[in-house]
């Protein structure tokens, strides 16, 4: 567990930055996720056995084909190569290698735990930064919460802290069955006060993606369950944001800039809908296996229309001013149209749905069962909001190694079949019990 524990932590490191650079190189967290895909192969391995089954295997491993045709076309061959080795780390090598590290529930927790703490850790550097005008650059002020990840990445610290409000709500609706009293009220103070930190984000993407996912958490938690999670979640927000004023009116500002997008957008709006329309017109002109990856960038300004912005400003949180330019259209289904053509967008986006399939299905049966369910609940809440997230954002910077996680926790719960064993053990002692066959069902389950 330890290099998975430390894929995680350490996104908490600064990353460095090359003077004049657009971003950061390989990372210690990057390093450690190496490592944990290294072990997870000594475990398969070791094994003996076939670890996954013919889903699982046709799941994770039916992206890298796709994806391995478009490097193979790519029109920049070098460029093709370590965009495709930076795709199959996210989305197949790390969640293959956290569905064989990952054996029991425990393991699971503790992994979403350490999520939690990066979000409560990044969080509260990112609510000092705001008090104390340290942070990005926002308006003019030095306001804007990133954390550690700087005014290069301003979409880190929320991107962090959203997932412990999803883990943090997961584990409040439902929290294990031997789990401390203080556990529950703990884990739902936890992410109600997460809420201030995502607010000064001042991130309208993550705002988004974060809600879309504490609703579908509330409804399969229950409908008792979500009116008192909902209730609590709205009186937290009203009192820190509205009550002490948190945010003030730039976090209201921010917050109805959503609805304007279409009237009047601001320059951020009208650089993303170029972009948008830069990738869509990229894709028709190779609509089988895209430009290759990282090809966006190099074909832009041939598709883009004369109101896109070629950089945007960024400055603050301990840096100069810098035109950090839009290489990515900031939408992660079009990139892949655009760079992996048809079949790998279709293969990648395919596999999510039926991680999302399969995991709502086997959190269900763990409902019924009345066994595990934070898990599950933990594991659908990160992919629902990174799918969402994908909207409005792709994958680049330091944090996106915490994107590989939570993909990999939800792979792990739909396709490991330690994530079910206990749930299907669980479900027969329950029938047995209801029959009358057995009087101590519970001894039966494994936790």
């Amino acid at each position: 567990m330890l290099p998975a524990l430390a894929t995680v932590l350490l996104v908490c490191v600064p990353a460095h930055h090359p003077p004049g650079g657009s971003g950061a190189g390989a990372t210690l967290a990057d390093a450690a996720s190496g490592i944990l895909v290294v072990c997870g192969a000594v475990l398969a391995v070791r094994a003996r056995t076939r670890p996954l089954d013919r889903v699982a295997v046709a799941v994770l491993a039916a992206p890298v084909a796709a994806l391995a045709a478009a490097a193979a076309a790519a029109q920049d061959p070098a460029a093709g190569l370590t965009g495709f080795v930076r795709l199959i780390q996210v989305f197949v090598l790390v969640p293959a290698a956290l569905v064989l590290v990952l054996r029991s529930r425990r393991h699971a927790r503790l992994v979403s735990a350490s999520l939690a703490a990066v979000a409560v850790v990044q969080g509260a550097i990112g609510v000092h930064q705001y008090l104390t005008g340290t942070g990005a650059s926002y308006r003019g002020e030095d306001v804007r919460a990133v954390g550690t990840f700087g005014p290069l990445d301003v979409m880190g610290m929320s991107s962090a802290v959203a997932c412990g409000v999803v883990v943090a709500l997961a584990a409040a609706l439902a929290p294990p069955a031997r789990a401390p009293r203080w556990l529950r009220p703990a884990a739902l103070c936890t992410a109600a006060v997460l809420l201030v930190p995502l607010a000064l984000s001042f991130s309208r993407g993550a705002w988004i993606s974060t809600a879309a996912a504490c609703a579908v958490l509330l409804v399969l938690a229950g409908l008792r369950t979500a009116l008192r999670g909902l209730a609590v979640l709205l009186a937290a927000a009203v009192v820190l944001v509205g009550g002490f004023g948190v945010g003030g009116d730039l976090v209201a500002e921010r917050a109805g800039s959503i609805t304007e997008v279409a009237d009047d957008p601001d320059q951020s709006v009208t650089d993303r809908y170029a972009m948008w329309a830069a990738a869509a017109g990229i894709w028709r002109e190779n609509p089988a296996t895209g430009v290759g990856p990282r090809g966006f960038a190099g074909h832009r300004d041939a598709h883009a229309s004369l109101a896109l912005s070629s950089a945007s400003d960024t400055a603050g949180a301990g840096r100069d001013f810098h035109r950090q330019p839009l290489l990515s259209p900031h939408n992660m289904y079009l990139l892949l149209l655009a760079e992996q053509g048809l079949a790998g967008a279709v293969a990648l986006v395919g596999g999510w749905a039926a991680l999302l399939v399969l995991g709502v299905r086997r959190l269900l049966r763990a409902r019924a069962a009345g066994r595990g369910t934070d898990c599950g609940l933990a594991a659908v809440g990160l992919l629902v909001m990174g799918c969402v997230d994908f909207l409005y954002a792709d994958i680049g910077g330091p944090s996106t190694v915490l994107t590989a996680v939570s993909f990999g926790l939800a792979a792990w719960w739909a396709l490991a079949p330690t994530a079910v064993s206990a749930v299907s053990t669980a479900s027969t002692a329950v029938s047995t019990a209801a029959s009358g066959g057995v009087r101590n069902a519970e001894g039966a389950d494994t936790r």
